[in-house]
């Protein structure tokens, strides 16, 4: 297979590098391989193993899930193709086959992609789900299900915390409520045709098939006087049971602005304030952003801030000194550490990309981009949004609760 090296281009996977080599990728695919190793292992290129991902919509057929031996099954699948692709019309394809010509005729039919192209596996996985589920997805079925589920993605809610703010708002009627795994497969699988395309649009990562998602490296830090370790933190933080408490960092910008945003959590509601660095992120910048920040909670609810052990952080004596706030920092290369502040950061990223100018966003841009995460739910937080957790904490403080 040696010589296959860069195959898969439009209109001929399935010939130019043969249908057992693209069976074999797609097993290993569904076995969760990773990409590179398939590479390593089958001699095909990048592109076409992306290519048969794509294709598939990163979602495979499970094995042993055969039905009546009137449908087709996978060798005949690839047989079929085979047979298409040499020239031989339907009847010559059925009488090789053993099948009856309406047989390759409706598969052939049902099975085609936009180009007119025949893909088994994916023929096979179309099938599949038609067997599976032959009614309509509860999406397509449901007008007002589907308005609701897309002006929630048009609100960049995940499919995960759609799912769960309908068992909020609805609890009561099943009819109102859908699993993430619904919403998915009405965007990756089914050939939905417009209602597909509308609510990929809609998707926060905007893929047109399906991932598991990477890790992020560390990065190396110089050494900040008098830091005080996260080891010498007060017990009370660790639990997320005492509001107060916070988790820092810069999101950075491109090298060529130097631009940076400063970014604050609080870890029992997940409430996020932004610090506005229109000047640059020295120590002294960073230090007047985050007291600015911190300025806009109670005393009660500014008690410690955990950092990165990032230089902008130099000046933590003056920013107690200044607030009252007792910082800490992080352990060199552990991100978890600080999970809350990782998580906000990763979604942030939809709102200040990387390697752009984030000086260009004023302080009030920043407010309203606060303003969309915590006004989006979250799944810890049993699917209320951070704004709502965090007023609830206030109210308590002050003697009055307004919700459960």
């Amino acid at each position: 297979m040696g010589g296959t090296k860069g195959a898969g281009t439009r209109g001929g996977m399935g010939a130019l590098l043969g249908y057992e080599v693209m069976a074999a990728v797609v097993d290993m695919l569904a076995q969760g391989w990773r990409k590179v190793e398939i590479v390593e292992l089958t001699g095909v290129s990048h592109s076409y193993v992306y290519e048969i991902h794509q294709t598939l919509g990163g979602v495979y057929r499970p094995a042993e899930s055969d039905y009546d031996p009137r449908y087709l099954d996978r060798e005949e699948r690839y047989e079929l193709a085979r047979l298409s692709e040499a020239g031989h019309s339907v009847r010559e394809v059925a009488r090789q086959m053993g099948r009856a010509p309406s047989t390759i005729s409706r598969e052939l039919r049902r099975n085609r992609d936009r180009s007119g192209r025949y893909l088994p596996e994916r023929a096979h996985r179309l099938a599949w789900e038609r067997q599976r589920r032959p009614k309509r997805s509860k999406i397509a079925r449901d007008p007002r299900l589907r308005a609701l589920v897309q002006s929630m993605l048009d609100e960049r809610y995940s499919p995960d915390q759609i799912a769960g703010r309908l068992r909020v708002l609805y609890p009561d009627n099943p009819g109102m409520q859908i699993s993430h795994e619904s919403i998915y497969r009405s965007i990756y699988i089914y050939p939905r045709g417009e209602m597909a395309r509308e609510l990929r649009a809609s998707l926060r990562s905007g893929r047109s098939g399906r991932r598991p998602r990477g890790t992020r490296g560390g990065k190396s830090k110089r050494r900040i006087l008098g830091a005080v370790s996260i080891a010498e933190r007060p017990e009370e933080v660790e639990g997320r049971q005492v509001p107060g408490h916070h988790e820092g960092d810069l999101i950075l910008g491109s090298r060529a602005s130097n631009s940076a945003v400063a970014t604050i959590v609080e870890r029992v509601s997940g409430y996020l304030v932004l610090g506005h660095l229109p000047h640059g992120r020295g120590a002294a910048a960073v230090t007047d952003a985050v007291a600015e920040a911190m300025s806009r909670y109670p005393t009660d609810l500014a008690k410690t801030l955990t950092w990165d052990r990032g230089t902008e952080m130099a000046n933590h004596a003056d920013l107690t000194a200044r607030t009252g706030i007792d910082v800490y920092f992080a352990d060199p290369y552990s991100p978890w550490q600080r999970g809350s502040n990782e998580n906000i950061n990763g979604l942030l990223r939809e709102y200040l990309p990387k390697s752009t100018d984030l000086s260009i966003h004023t302080a009030d841009d920043l407010a309203t981009i606060a303003a969309a995460l915590n006004n989006r739910p979250r799944k810890r937080l049993g699917y209320l949004t951070p704004a709502e957790v965090l007023a609830n904490i206030q109210a308590k403080d002050q003697g009055v609760a307004t919700t459960n």
